[in-house]
């Protein structure tokens, strides 16, 4: 009996992950046609006597992702070139060499344009055959790869760049919570980093380039932001806790690298007018709550959206009180609004991404995870081999609509899974007080989160005259498991 209500909380969350799935317009499977193409596919590219192909085997890859990541997008390797400058480079899975624009395959990652993780179950955007092995960067193995290659000033500058089409093989395939551990002195080497000759001093390397590129960002006005997002934590299949994802070295080490791979990209398919899927963060509507909420804190920004003035206040109010800078990272977040991809001809102006600093940014270092990331691959592809743009602009528009109306569904099956299995943790508290802050404040409702499990809820009373970011008392007063509903009102 005991094992069997362990059991109940995972098959729960898995079934209603695939009714979330379902009521959202999100496809939770693979059709016939596509596991018919799927049997054709019978072992990882092997060939590689293509024209233009850079054997880059013998470079020190490595792959750093989360500790359960099977799907490997990116490798990344360093090379000192002297007198401060670094040579980095980003190896992305090359899954147009083996998933072809309009196969049935194609047609189904159309659908949901990205794959959706839940607490339980991931919903892949490609089936797992190819995403997990064919066209993942494995450890070990020979893979297809499109190589972006930055040469980086001693300020973090990129000074130039080169594309081309590689074969590649990861040497080591390494987590960010043990790299991080190292990097901060807090943990032993990783036995898979001191397995491989010379894997440290590129480590290290990579490290200390990453650190110059996001100070230069960070000058120019790029945000620190910091969210807590929740991770759910089973013994066996029964669900125990919901713990935060938080940020470490390594990750932004990480990220630091996709953001100029993602820049610079855009700017190399512009530069050959090509027209290119675009990443956007509009300048924030609600730029006059972020004003006043900064003011609470004893700040004072410009009446107009100004990056470089937002991310001065963000560095001081993460350094004056690092516990509760996620509190004022979140309120910032929620009033930037959320990202959109949009389609750049070439010579239009484009809007740029207001979080990150940047002019030109597109999607492209997650081809396995990300549908943008597929089409800008085989955009970048054709520029490389000065061949005409295998998608018309009228289909880019389309593609671009689809996509972001799935990633906005993608978003409400995670954040409704992570509150069903708050409700599930839940079930007993109903009653407790918490300390919250308000996420949304709209007609259609007013929206807190609490830090303890972090999740947000609905609060149905007591929510005249919040504004985001405002601090509050609330009471749990309901939840409904299948619904992801969590119900608080405010108390004094």
């Amino acid at each position: 009996m005991k094992k069997a209500n362990e059991q109940r909380d995972r098959i729960r969350l898995e079934s209603l992950a695939h009714n979330a799935m379902l009521e959202h317009g999100m496809v939770p499977g693979f059709s016939k046609e596509v596991l018919a193409e799927l049997v054709k596919i019978k072992e990882p590219v092997t060939e590689f006597k293509e024209a233009g192909l850079v054997d880059m085997r013998s470079v020190l890859w490595c792959s750093l992702d989360n500790d359960d990541s099977r799907d490997l997008d990116q490798l990344a390797a360093a090379e000192a070139l002297g007198n401060g400058k670094v040579k980095i480079l980003i190896a992305i899975a090359d899954v147009d060499a083996v998933v072809k624009k309009d196969s049935a395959i194609d047609q189904h990652a159309q659908q949901n344009t990205t794959s959706v993780y839940t607490a339980t179950t991931v919903f892949s955007m490609l089936p797992e055959k190819l995403s997990t092995d064919i066209t993942s960067l494995n450890f070990a193995c020979d893979r297809l790869a499109v190589v972006v290659e930055l040469e980086i000033g001693d300020d973090g500058s990129v000074l130039n760049s080169a594309f081309y089409r590689a074969i590649v093989r990861n040497k080591a395939r390494l987590s960010y919570n043990s790299v991080a551990a190292w990097l901060d002195k807090k943990g032993p080497m990783p036995k898979e980093m001191a397995a491989v000759k010379g894997m440290e001093e590129s480590m290290r390397l990579q490290d200390a380039t990453a650190k110059k590129m996001k100070l230069l960002r960070h000058l120019h006005g790029a945000l620190v932001l910091e969210t807590i997002e929740a991770q759910p934590v089973f013994s066996g299949d029964k669900l125990v806790d919901l713990i935060p994802d938080n940020p470490n070295r390594a990750k932004e080490m990480i990220e630091d690298f996709m953001i100029a791979a993602n820049s610079t990209t855009a700017k190399y398919l512009a530069s050959k007018n090509y027209v290119s899927i675009r990443r956007i963060v509009s300048k924030p509507k609600r730029w006059d709550r972020i004003v006043a909420l900064v003011k609470e804190h004893g700040t004072t920004l410009p009446s107009q959206p100004d990056s470089i003035a937002l991310e001065k206040f963000l560095v001081s109010s993460k350094k004056a009180d690092p516990s509760r800078f996620p509190d004022v990272s979140l309120s910032v977040i929620k009033l930037l609004g959320s990202g959109d991809y949009v389609v750049q001809i070439p010579g239009k102006t484009s809007e740029g991404h207001f979080g990150l600093a940047v002019k030109s940014y597109t999607h492209s270092t997650a081809p396995n995870r990300r549908y943008p990331d597929l089409m800008t691959q085989r955009i970048l592809k054709a520029a490389i081999a000065g061949n005409p743009s295998p998608y018309s602009v009228e289909e880019l528009r389309e593609l671009a609509s689809q996509c972001n109306t799935a990633e906005n569904s993608a978003k409400k099956v995670e954040r409704q899974m992570v509150k069903s299995a708050a409700a599930i943790l839940l079930e007993k508290r109903i009653g407790e007080q918490f300390d919250a802050i308000v996420t949304g404040a709209a007609d259609k409702g007013t929206w807190v989160r609490i830090m303890n499990p972090p999740l947000e809820g609905r609060l149905y009373k007591g929510y005249k005259g919040l504004d985001v970011g405002d601090s509050l008392r609330v009471q749990l007063t309901s939840i409904n498991v299948e619904r992801g509903y969590i119900d608080f009102k405010r108390v004094n």
